[in-house]
């Protein structure tokens, strides 16, 4: 993590707790899943890619053809831990994907252009 960015108290509890081997308030985890959910739909609008983590959330976002029925054509679902580590660069999309972390498919599946946050 840079320290360099702010985050919110929340996920700041959060990467604290993972920092101390703690488990994280599940609350906590919940916010800051949302919380950075909605900092990448800002960073990358549109609808072409749904990021799902569950069970906190899921948003469509990236520029391209738009998608409005059924399964989408890309899909990126992770953990939420595993989110909030790529998110605040403290894991990076190729190691979280490497590791099978992460479930991507699609050929705009790849969020690594717009993490960390």
């Amino acid at each position: 993590m840079s320290s360099a960015h702010r985050y919110s108290g929340t996920v700041q509890s959060v990467l604290d707790a993972l920092n101390d081997g703690t488990a994280p308030d599940r609350i906590a985890v919940r916010d800051a899943v949302r919380e950075l959910l909605a900092h990448l739909r800002t960073r990358a609008p549109g609808r072409s890619v749904e990021v799902r983590i569950p069970p906190y959330g899921a948003i469509q976002c990236i520029e391209g053809p738009r998608h409005t029925r059924g399964t989408p054509p890309n899909v990126v679902e992770t953990d939420p831990v595993t989110w909030i580590e790529i998110a605040t660069g403290r894991k990076s999309w190729h190691e979280a994907v490497t590791a099978g972390k992460i479930r991507a498919s699609g050929i705009r599946a790849d969020l690594s252009d717009y993490l960390p946050l």
